[in-house]
C-alpha cells in the first residue's frame, strides 16, 4: 500500500516524504521511487518531518501502520492537515485525544477503498479509471519484490512476517 501511495502522489503532483521501517527499505524506497524524501519511520520522525516542511508539517499523512506512528503523525501535520488511516500493522490501534485536531485543526480520515466503491460506485469507478490511466502513462507502476512458485507458499509468507519485502510478493501457479 505504501509504495502504491508514493508513486500515485507523486505522478499527482505532491512533494512526498515516504517512511519506511528499515534502512533496506528506506534505500529501496529512495532508488525506486524517488520520493523527495526518505525518512525513519520510528519515534522522532515528525521532527525531520516539520524541518523538511519548513516547520509546517505535513498536508497530508498517509497511515497504515497506526500504533506510535499514528502518534507522532499527530504531531507533525500541519494546520488544517488530513491524517489517513488506513490500517494498523503495527498491530496497536491508537487512542485520539480529541484536543489535538482542536488544536491543530486537521481531521483524521478513515480510508476503505473496497467499503468506498460499494456506496459510491460511480465514483468508486471514476477513482479506478484514473488510476488506470496513470498505469497506462506510466506514472504508476506496480513493484515486485518476488514471484515464487505456489509449492514456495510458505517461504512468501515468511518474506512477510519478516518484513523484508518492498514491493508485493506474487505466487505462481
Amino acid at each position: 500500500v505504501g509504495l502504491a501511495t508514493v508513486d500515485m502522489a507523486r505522478a499527482l503532483g505532491a512533494r512526498v516524504i515516504a517512511a519506511a521501517s528499515s534502512a533496506e527499505k528506506r534505500e529501496a524506497i529512495a532508488r525506486l521511487y524517488a520520493p523527495d524524501a526518505v525518512i525513519a519511520a520510528e519515534p522522532g520522525f515528525r521532527e525531520e518531518v516539520k524541518a523538511l516542511t519548513g516547520g509546517k508539517g505535513a498536508d497530508v499523512i498517509f497511515d497504515p501502520v497506526g500504533g506510535d506512528i499514528f502518534d507522532e503523525s499527530t504531531r507533525c501535520i500541519a494546520f488544517g492537515g488530513r491524517l489517513l488511516v488506513v490500517g494498523f500493522a503495527s498491530g496497536r490501534i491508537p487512542q485520539l485525544s480529541v484536543n489535538m485536531p482542536l488544536i491543530k485543526g486537521f481531521s483524521v480520515v478513515g480510508v476503505r477503498a473496497g467499503e468506498y466503491g460499494r456506496r459510491f460506485p460511480e465514483r468508486g469507478a471514476e477513482n479506478i479509471a484514473a488510476i488506470g490511466a496513470l498505469a497506462e502513462q506510466g506514472r504508476v507502476r506496480p513493484h515486485i519484490h518476488a514471484v515464487l512458485d505456489l509449492a514456495d507458499w510458505r517461504e512468501a509468507f515468511a518474506m512477510l512476517e519478516r518484513r523484508e519485502a518492498v514491493g508485493k510478493v506474487v505466487l505462481r501457479p
